[in-house]
């Protein structure tokens, strides 16, 4: 499959953003050939309640922080700037016509597992190529079975993220360092802003995304 020349869609709550974000998107920058890797923070995340007191825009600042210098790298606000709830489809139909060159979706194996949830899950597996970042205890065969037999997707040869936004959170409440996996703007942004202390670190699913 080649990606070479493509714009890489990266969507996720980003709650924080954290190193292995940066990671999988650099790896996918270098292995796929891509042109761009686009970061688009969730507006309202259908699978997701949202953490009490961390606005969007929050989540929107930590991104730009943690991206600004760095090349190949940028951000959308379109599912920000949305109203109501943000479904994948309807980004990357949006966002299709906005790159001639094309486009393919960044995601994690486990986050893809779930496709099932998601609105109209076989059009969206047939919309875009996907890159997918391996994860802990995931085999890629699990991609060779229906529904993933209409996907066109690529496996980033990195090593298994396992590092999550909702355990940083869970260091933060608890007044522990987080320097050695956030980027330095998003630990700073964090820090001065006073977030995630003393609150409740959950979500909520819904069903879909």
């Amino acid at each position: 499959m080649n990606l070479t020349g493509r714009v890489g869609l990266f969507g996720g709550t980003f709650n924080p953003l954290h190193k292995a974000h940066l990671r999988v998107a650099r790896v996918a920058l270098e292995q796929c050939g891509l042109k761009s890797v686009v970061f688009i923070p969730n507006g309202i995340p259908p699978h997701k309640g949202p953490v009490e007191g961390i606005s969007a825009e929050d989540r929107y600042r930590m991104v730009l922080a943690a991206i600004e210098d760095e090349a190949g790298f940028e951000i959308s606000r379109i599912e920000l700037d949305r109203e109501g709830p943000s479904y994948t489809i309807d980004t990357i139909r949006a966002l299709k016509d906005d790159y001639a060159e094309g486009v393919c979706f960044i995601v994690g194996a486990d986050r893809l597992l779930d496709i099932s949830t998601w609105r109209e899950p076989e059009a969206l597996l047939r919309s875009v190529p996907f890159v997918i970042a391996p994860r802990e205890g995931l085999s890629g065969d699990a991609f060779d079975l229906s529904p993933f037999d209409v996907a066109r997707i690529h496996s980033l040869e990195m090593e298994e993220v396992d590092l999550s936004s909702s355990w940083l959170r869970e260091k933060v409440a608890r007044g522990e360092p987080i320097g050695e996996w956030a980027p330095p703007g998003v630990a700073a942004y964090i820090e001065e802003n006073g977030l995630y202390r003393n609150r409740e670190l959950t979500g909520v699913r819904s069903i879909e995304r």
